[in-house]
Parts: structure tokens; C-alpha cells; sequence
């Protein structure tokens, strides 16, 4: 028996364990991994601060190295998004659509754990706790496999939580860390059709196609974020300046970020200036076709490859449009089905944007940034499907649970 299958074997029996606890268990468990984490943060920041100086210099971007550095604010957002799911109501055991047939039976729904969860992942160490949390109170055990920029940060994070389980008389395998950073682990992984219910990918654009095309495992999609910004004729520019900043520049190297602009053309010669006044503050490159660069001498041209690109870095694409349909579509062809976001004052075309455009978050006079499980109340998350089936959008506890058929019945045959 090699590695990999006997963190499968142990994944199944963990899951069997942690699917007969109660709310108050999971929870007093929850809340001790939550202070552990918290009080062996200078610990776990050392470990982070090896990845972080391994990837510097091997020259990664700071895109990515942001996503890979743990600072203490961000252990206490761990430690918060843990608290954050204690909170939330805990949706297994809940039974629903109960109704009695003419036969007599009692025919309902529970809701029910998926059972093993393997989570793929590159570079956001922070993952690792988010992970184990939401897969936890939802009653599942989680195999974690993260790349190697980072595994040093995920071994501590791990290491931390086996041990509050272990402290508390728990079953520590509920969270195992595969720590073979090559690609055969992850080819292995999602061929272990008969120890892991379901497969999370979260990172770049290739990781997740790799896994979409050669899983034999189902896999819930969380997608890269080609997400679009429009501001409508009708807009309030300082407004739109603000949020496109926010969008854009608070975090460049999440997949919430704006990376594409649409501008109507009656509010391009007063909107692209202000844009560019307090984007060119962050040292914003802005990619823009004939009619913005014309306004604007900040602007560089824009290629056909821009419009459809997640730059993650500080580079925005600027598309003028003549009508909100000319936007939509335009939006709905290069998205990625993540966020968009409508500036306007008009109800009218609020209204029309959210009901035409596909993505699994569409805001109305607010940033794309909020597309988040923290920011919709989730707690932690385990990332944001843009799929249509099973989940879409911030994916919180209901989205790690399934439902099974519970009939009640007084002697039936049929």
C-alpha cells in the first residue's frame, strides 16, 4: 500500500467518524482548532515566511506572492472565518419535502455529507484552514494537496489542526496533507474514484482545466475570473472611479478582481480620465481600444487576446461599447462566469443587466470584490463555482452536502 491509498483508506474512516458527530461537537472542535491556530500564528509564520523567501526568489509575481503571504491579519482572518462557521447553522441531519403517499409511505430528504472532499490547490496557504473548517461542520473529511510554492505553510497549518483534534480525542485524519508536490500526486489523486467523493480545484487556469478534462472523479469547477466592470451612460463617475479602483487594485491577485472595463461611449470622455487618474496612482497599465485611447494618452492599444485575459496584475482592458446591449454581449462572450459589475443610475438597465448577463455573482454599483464567502456571510469558503450544476457562486457549507431519500413505511410491498 503506497501513500496516497492509505490517506485514502484513511480519509473513509475519518469520514465515518466526523458523520457521527453533533452540531455541539463539531463545534467545541471547530473553536479549539480556531484558537490553536491563533495561538501558534508566529509558528506558522515562520514556516510561511521560508515559502515566501523560496518564491521571491525564484521570481514570482507579486500576484502571486500577495496570495502566498501570511501576515498575522490574515491568521486572524483564518482564525475569524473559523469562529465565522461555528456560527452558521448546521445543515446536516435537516429533513425536508416530507409527504405521505397513497401507499402509505413517508417519503422525504435529508441532507447529508459528501464524504471525502480532495481539495487541489496552488499558493493560498489560508485555503488550507478554510478547507478543513466549512469540510468539518458540513461533515467531511478533506484531502488537501497544494502546490509546492507552499508547502512548508500548509504542513504548519496542518500539523496545528491534527493536533487540536488529536488534543481534543478526535479523529486527526478528517484533514491529511498529501506532501508529494509533483504532478503524478495530483494524476493519482483524481483517479481515487473509490476513497474521494468529489474533487475542488482552486488556482490558475491551468490547473483547473487539468483537472476538469482528466479527473475521473467528479469535480466541482471553480473557475478563473475574467471579471468585467460597464459603466453605463447614465453613471456616477466618481462613484465608478472609486469601485473600479477598489476592483481592481485592493487585491490584484484574486480571481474577484476586475481585469476588463466597459465603458459606454456617451460617459467614455469623462469616465476614462477620471479612471486613469486614479488607477495611473497604483501604476495601472490600461489596455484600451481605438475610441478609449483616443481620450485618454495614458492608454496603450488593447489586442483581440485582451479582452478574454485575467491578468492578475496591474493591467486593465478598456472596451467602449454604443448601447448596454453591445456591453452585455460583449461581457457575456469573454467572461469567465465569475463576477460582473454594472455602474448606472438607471433602474431600467440595472434591472436588464442582471437578468442577461451569466456569471455566478452580478452586482449593481459595486465592486466585483465582494464575491467572496466571508463578505456573503458563509464563513470561510471553499472557493466560487462558475458551474451551473450542484453549486455556483461562493461555495459555503450547503454546498459540500448532498441529500438522500428517507422513507418511512408500516409493512409495504409492492
Amino acid at each position: 500500500m503506497d501513500e496516497l491509498e492509505s490517506i485514502g483508506i484513511k480519509a473513509k474512516e475519518a469520514s465515518r467518524w466526523i458523520g457521527s458527530l453533533g452540531t455541539n461537537e463539531k463545534n467545541a472542535l471547530l473553536k479549539h482548532v480556531a484558537m490553536q491556530i491563533k495561538d501558534n500564528a508566529e509558528y506558522i509564520i515562520s514556516e510561511n515566511n521560508k515559502d515566501y523567501d523560496n518564491a521571491k526568489a525564484n521570481g514570482m509575481s507579486p500576484a502571486m506572492l500577495d496570495r502566498l503571504q501570511l501576515t498575522m491579519k490574515r491568521i486572524d482572518g483564518m482564525t475569524e472565518g473559523l469562529l465565522q462557521v461555528v456560527d452558521l447553522e448546521d445543515p446536516i441531519g435537516e429533513v425536508t419535502s416530507m409527504k405521505r403517499r397513497p401507499n402509505g409511505l413517508q417519503i422525504g430528504q435529508m441532507t447529508v455529507p459528501l464524504g471525502v472532499i480532495a481539495i487541489i490547490y496552488e499558493s493560498r496557504p489560508n485555503v488550507t484552514a478554510d478547507a478543513f473548517g466549512l469540510c468539518f461542520k458540513a461533515g467531511n473529511a478533506v484531502i488537501l494537496r497544494g502546490g509546492s510554492d507552499s508547502i512548508l505553510s500548509n504542513t504548519a497549518i496542518v500539523k496545528v489542526i491534527r493536533d487540536a483534534i488529536e488534543s481534543m480525542g478526535g479523529c486527526a485524519d478528517t484533514i491529511q496533507l498529501i506532501t508529494d508536490t509533483t504532478h503524478e500526486s495530483v494524476n493519482r489523486l483524481m483517479k481515487m474514484n473509490d476513497y474521494v467523493d468529489v474533487i475542488i480545484p482552486r488556482g490558475g487556469a491551468g490547473l483547473i482545466k487539468n483537472v476538469v478534462n482528466n479527473s475521473t472523479v467528479p469535480v466541482i469547477e471553480t473557475g478563473t475570473g475574467n471579471c468585467h466592470i460597464y459603466v453605463d451612460e447614465s453613471a456616477d463617475i466618481d462613484m465608478a472611479a472609486n469601485i473600479i479602483n477598489n476592483a481592481k487594485t485592493q487585491r490584484i491577485g484574486v480571481c474577484n478582481a476586475c481585469e476588463s472595463l466597459v465603458i459606454h461611449s456617451a460617459a467614455a470622455p469623462v469616465a476614462i480620465p477620471a479612471i486613469a487618474d486614479i488607477l495611473s496612482k497604483s501604476n495601472v497599465q490600461m489596455r484600451g481600444d481605438d475610441r478609449a485611447c483616443a481620450i485618454d494618452a495614458r492608454l496603450v492599444p488593447a489586442s483581440e487576446d485582451d479582452w478574454g485575459r485575467e491578468y492578475l496584475d496591474y493591467i486593465i482592458s478598456i472596451k467602449t461599447v454604443d448601447s448596454i446591449d453591445e456591453a452585455i454581449e460583449h461581457i457575456n462572450r469573454y467572461n469567465t462566469g465569475h463576477s460582473e459589475s454594472i455602474i448606472t443610475n438607471d433602474y431600467n438597465n440595472a434591472q436588464k443587466f442582471l437578468n442577461e448577463i451569466d456569471a455566478a455573482a452580478v452586482y449593481v454599483n459595486a465592486s466585483t470584490r465582494f464575491t467572496d464567502g466571508f463578505e456573503f456571510g458563509f464563513g470561510a469558503e471553499i472557493g466560487i463555482s462558475t458551474q451551473k450544476l450542484h453549486a455556483r457562486g461562493p461555495m459555503g457549507l450547503k454546498a459540500l452536502t448532498t441529500k438522500k431519500y428517507i422513507i418511512y413505511g408500516s409493512g409495504q410491498i409492492r
